[in-house]
């Protein structure tokens, strides 16, 4: 594990030092992963502090805003994570279907902003990355170069963002204003799910002296963070529910895998619930459920790929969502004109109608996952699927461009509305949905070989080391002897208030 995972030890007591130095200068203090977990716990001069800070800027004080509980103006804290509960009459299930809102997080409006603060921070406090000198290389389809970025400015570094071309437009504008140089943006051929390409970037990058390599893919922080962060807060999500129905079931989480950072809360929900771990992938690239390629649209999901820090022995369904249901959804819920067919013929109200904005390409792909499972498991009102948002649909006015000229060259009306709702909403089928025997595990395992083993290095005996429950339990516990460091880190640098 200490190879293949990086160890809460330091590595390196001079760049470690130089780190602590840097940060010092820059004024920086970084929260520890039971403060973002818990930020109720947070220190009350940084709480004061946050009051005073623009929650878009790259403020080190918005370190302390990447958790899940930021109120929707973003600025102050919330009691429960921002959510919304879809109703029967948009799902057509009765089993509650929650979405946890991922645009509350600062500067990026998407919960990426913590995969990327997850990763770098353990090779920070460890010695294994000096901002002075290092270049921070973030791999991603979009959000988490965002993040990564975003984590780069404020800690003083340079952050150089790869990602694939064709991803929205809106992503490459936002890079384009919070990157140091043009350079800083490496744009890789092809779209969601070219990763490979990316990957074979990233290591022409890494030959270069002072680049590191960040790959959300493979970094076991973006898991840690995420089970010990993301879990959590659905937790307190699912216990308020549950105080207005004490009887409730949670019966899933559902994620779509992506860098399979964000499933990782599965494990925890598992743990306290029983809750199943459904794993979500787009049909026209179907790696799960058919060791399939293609190329597809859900942007942030990747693909062609199993990732290594994907918990794939405990995980209990895969589903495949086509990127037509995805685009169409964000195409009626932000449209004049699907709004308008929503209120007249579906009794939505317009205000409610005006939340789902939160909601962005791969949310819908989510949260037509999580009716597929309600549906197929014959869920009722007792039961809860929780599911998340990454970001919203701000981040896709371009692709709804796309969309439009693509399927409706000749105007998009209120027929074309009532079309998207009975397919892609009420007429959602349990198809390309597959409960995971043991055996089927293992064969989405062993399709990891190939990228790991084959084509990055990752020794064979540490690859199969994942398949023990016990690999896993270790990265979970290690919590503690992180937030050490993290602390001993704050106290070279003085600015822990």
């Amino acid at each position: 594990m200490s190879q293949l995972n990086i160890s809460p030890e330091v590595v390196d007591e001079h760049a470690l030092s130089r780190a602590a130095a840097w940060l010092r200068e820059a004024g920086v203090a970084l929260p520890t992963l039971s403060q973002l977990a818990d930020p109720s716990t947070l220190p009350h001069p940084r709480l004061a502090a946050l009051a005073q800070a623009d929650p878009g800027a790259p403020d080190p004080a918005n370190l302390w805003r990447v958790h899940w509980f930021n109120d929707a103006a973003g600025s102050g804290l919330a009691e429960v994570p921002g959510h919304l509960v879809l109703p029967e009459a948009l799902t057509g299930v009765k089993a509650k279907i929650v979405v946890a809102l991922g645009n509350r997080f600062p500067m990026i409006g998407a919960h990426k902003v913590l995969a990327a603060y997850g990763c770098l921070v353990p090779r920070l406090v460890t010695g294994r990355f000096d901002p002075r000198r290092h270049k921070a290389v973030w791999p991603s389809t979009g959000n988490y170069c965002r993040g990564g970025v975003a984590i780069s400015r404020i800690l003083g570094c340079r952050g150089i963002a790869v990602l694939p071309a064709g991803m929205s437009r809106e992503r490459f504008e936002w890079l384009e204003r919070w990157t140091t140089e043009p350079s800083d943006i490496v744009r890789t051929p092809g779209t969601e799910s070219n990763v490979k390409e990316i990957y074979d970037r990233c290591a022409s990058l890494a030959e270069v002296g002072g680049n590191v390599v960040l790959n959300q893919f493979s970094e076991f922080g973006n898991y840690i963070v995420h089970y010990h962060c993301t879990g959590p807060a659905m937790d307190r999500v699912f216990a308020e529910l549950r105080r207005a129905a004490p009887g409730l079931r949670l019966a899933a989480f559902v994620s779509a895998t992506g860098s399979a950072g964000t499933i990782a809360a599965g494990d925890y929900l598992k743990q306290r619930h029983g809750a199943r771990i459904v794993a979500v992938e787009a049909t026209e690239c179907p790696t799960m459920l058919q060791n399939g390629y293609g190329e597809h649209n859900i942007q942030g999901i990747g693909d062609k790929h199993i990732p290594l820090i994907h918990n794939v022995m405990n995980t209990d369904v895969a589903v495949g969502v086509s990127d037509r249901a995805s685009d169409s959804l964000n195409q009626l819920f932000n449209s004049d004109v699907g709004k308008l067919y929503l209120v007249r013929r579906q009794r939505l109200d317009a205000q409610w109608l005006d939340t789902l904005g939160a909601i962005g390409i791969s949310g819908w792909a989510n949260v037509v996952a999580a009716i597929k499972v309600a549906k197929h498991f014959d869920l009722g009102a007792h039961d809860a699927i929780v599911t998340v948002a990454t970001d919203s649909a701000q981040m896709y006015a371009s692709e709804r461009a796309r969309h439009l000229q693509r399927h409706h060259p000749h105007g998009f009306d209120e027929v074309h509305a009532g079309e998207i709702f009975a397919r892609h909403l009420h007429g959602i089928e349990d198809d390309h949905l597959m409960e995971l025997t043991y055996s089927q595990r293992k064969r989405i395992f062993n399709l990891g070989y190939f990228t790991w083993v084959e084509q990055q290095g990752v020794p064979v005996e540490q690859f199969d080391g994942r398949k023990d429950p016990a690999f896993w339990g270790r990265l979970q516990a290690s919590v503690a002897a992180w937030d050490a460091l993290i602390e001993a880190f704050n106290a070279r640098t003085g600015a822990v208030l």
